[in-house]
Order: C-alpha cells, then sequence, then structure tokens
C-alpha cells in the first residue's frame, strides 16, 4: 500500500520548460552532426565507411567493404556494399562492449496495474575509448532527460496525479578486452547519483556496485548478460536501496540491416517482501538501420509484458522506442 509522503519535490526541481531546453538542446546537436558530416558531394557518406573501418579484414578496402583486389574489379555494387555495413552496424550496437560511438535515445511507456502510466525518456551515450591495443574503457551513463511517474493523493490516496521531472543519473565504467574473439566480457563499477526532481521520480540514495557483461556474437545472432547490482552507501533519510538490473540480450540479424531479439530487463528489490522482489518481463523487440542523411542511425520498436511483477504498483505493459545515431569518435587511437 501507498503512503502519503509530506515532501513531494526537491529544492531546486528542474521544470518542464527545462527539459524542453534540454530536448531541444540535443536536436541541435544532432542537426549539427548531420550537416558537419554533409558538407560536399564526397562528404555526404563519409561517416559510414569510418565507423566500418575498423571491422573490416586485413587487406580490405574501407570505402568498398570489400577486399582491395576485388574492389578493383568491380565485384560488388555500391547497394550490396550499404546493405552490408548497416547490417555490421546493427551488430555493434547490439554489442554492449561495442567499439562504436552513439548516442542513445530510450522511451518507454509503462502501463501498471491500476492502470496508471509511467513514462520516461532516457539519453544514454555509449563512449568507449582504446586504453592500450589490449583493453577498452567502455563508458554508459545514463541520463533521465525526464520521469513521468503517478503520486497518489486525495484522502483515501485513490486518485493519481503525474509528477513529471528529473530522474537519477547512472554511469557504468567497464575495461573490456579489445581482442576476445567472437566473446564480449566487460567488468567494472556503476553507480546512481541522486538527481531526481521529486521523491517520486528517483531514489534520493548515491549508489554503487559491480557490473559485468558475457556474451557472444557472431554474423547471425548475438547472446549474452549485462547485469548491474547496486547498494545505497550514503543519502539523507530515504529508505536503504539494494537492487539487480539484469539485461539479457539475444538477437538475430537479417540483411539490409534487419534484426529481431529479445527485450526487457530482468529488475530485483532486495529490500522489498519478497512476493513483491521480483519483475520478469517478456518482449521482443524489431531494430533496423538507416541513413539519416549521412547518419547511420538504429531504430527499435519493442512490446514487453511482465508476467512476475510486484502487485499493486508493479510494471505491467511497456511499449518501447529506441532511436540511436551513430557518431564518429571523437578520441581515436590509443591513451597508452
Amino acid at each position: 500500500m501507498l503512503r502519503r509522503q509530506s515532501r513531494r519535490t526537491v529544492p531546486g526541481a528542474v521544470t518542464m520548460r527545462h527539459v524542453g531546453m534540454l530536448a531541444r538542446g540535443v536536436g541541435l546537436l544532432l542537426l549539427s552532426l548531420v550537416h558537419a558530416s554533409a558538407g560536399g558531394a564526397e562528404m555526404r557518406w563519409s561517416l559510414l565507411p569510418a565507423v566500418t573501418a575498423d571491422l573490416l579484414p586485413p587487406g580490405t578496402d574501407s570505402t568498398s567493404k570489400v577486399p582491395a583486389a576485388e574492389a578493383d574489379a568491380g565485384a560488388v555494387v555500391p547497394e550490396d556494399q550499404e546493405k552490408a555495413s548497416l547490417t555490421e552496424i546493427n551488430r555493434q550496437l547490439t554489442n554492449p562492449v561495442t567499439s562504436f560511438w552513439s548516442l542513445t535515445f530510450q522511451f518507454n511507456n509503462y502501463v501498471l496495474d491500476q492502470g496508471q502510466l509511467n513514462s520516461n525518456m532516457i539519453f544514454q551515450p555509449v563512449l568507449p575509448v582504446s586504453l592500450t591495443e589490449d583493453w577498452n574503457l567502455i563508458n554508459r551513463p545514463v541520463i533521465p532527460l525526464y520521469q513521468s511517474a503517478p503520486r497518489p493523493v486525495g484522502p483515501q490516496l485513490q486518485q493519481f496525479r503525474q509528477t513529471t521531472t528529473f530522474g537519477d543519473l547512472g554511469d557504468v565504467e567497464m575495461l573490456s578486452p579489445a581482442h576476445a574473439g567472437p566473446w564480449l566480457l566487460g567488468l567494472g563499477p556503476t553507480f546512481i547519483f541522486p538527481t531526481a526532481g521529486s521523491v517520486w521520480t528517483g531514489q534520493g540514495k548515491y549508489q554503487v556496485g559491480p557490473a559485468a557483461v558475457v556474451g557472444y556474437l557472431t554474423k547471425q545472432y548475438i547472446v549474452g548478460v549485462f547485469p548491474q547490482q547496486w547498494w545505497s552507501v550514503s543519502g539523507g533519510s530515504r529508505p536503504a536501496v539494494s537492487q539487480l538490473n539484469v539485461q539479457p540480450f539475444a538477437s538475430y540479424f537479417f540483411g539490409e540491416g534487419w534484426s529481431v531479439g529479445y527485450s526487457g530487463n530482468i529488475l530485483a528489490n532486495w529490500e522489498a517482501p519478497r512476493s513483491q522482489r521480483w519483475t520478469v518481463p517478456v518482449g521482443l523487440a524489431l531494430s533496423k538501420v538507416v541513413k539519416l542523411g549521412p547518419l547511420p542511425v538504429r531504430i527499435a520498436l519493442a512490446g514487453q509484458y511482465m508476467p512476475e511483477r510486484p502487485a499493486t504498483v508493479g510494471q505491467q505493459w511497456n511499449v518501447q522506442l529506441v532511436v540511436a545515431p551513430v557518431i564518429p569518435k571523437l578520441f581515436k587511437g590509443t591513451v597508452f
């Protein structure tokens, strides 16, 4: 049963005007990337070969996607090269420890057990950096641009109003071997910071814990798991937090940048009673990599149903949209 909380907003909480300004700023950033890459006819399609060059075998021409000896003979037409490149980008953007830079925007629209809506927009840039020739540092910040959560009001707490503001920031920093063959491996710390603008959109605690990735990637499919565990370490009088987020990932890749796979995150609240602890989704996602001007962009639409969920306030359904443009690396080469 939900209890009324006297403190509903955090001093200095942001408003929807600030959220709108941030959204417009992100949009301007994407437009600037498009215009910067589209300076002339020769440059219009320069980004796609650039982001796939590191994946090609030795002796391959990065502009043609075929071995140099065959490129001169015209063995592959440009349309086939484009299809192969889009599929390769889709494979890499499904990989949690990819070497690609991308700006992921994730829109979630949850339907709760009471029929209320809980939605959010999460900005998740993936910014890997090559520390040495053998090790990469995978930077995965998680920035909730807005959280919209229902809060009970009225004498009997039977009515609900939406609270829409910022959520808690997260960050994952993992070391990953650069040469592990088809295996995907990563290990490092994960953090959550109490930046939410309301008690209804955040947990109010500094949290830290471990994160890991174990997976397997081939040309046809990817399969693996990405678990994160957090424990609260400080942060006022709010209840202690101990929670788990497990992201299974599994996709099958078709041609022309298409893929289909599992969608959903398994959640566990270790502080809750046993019967209210787990959220387990069953979901399916359809993905496609397209070109927005010169920018390759991965678009995914997913539906999720949670057969196992906390009673009363559990997430029952989710419709998720993911838009992830690929951007050129700002840091090339190795740090050390």
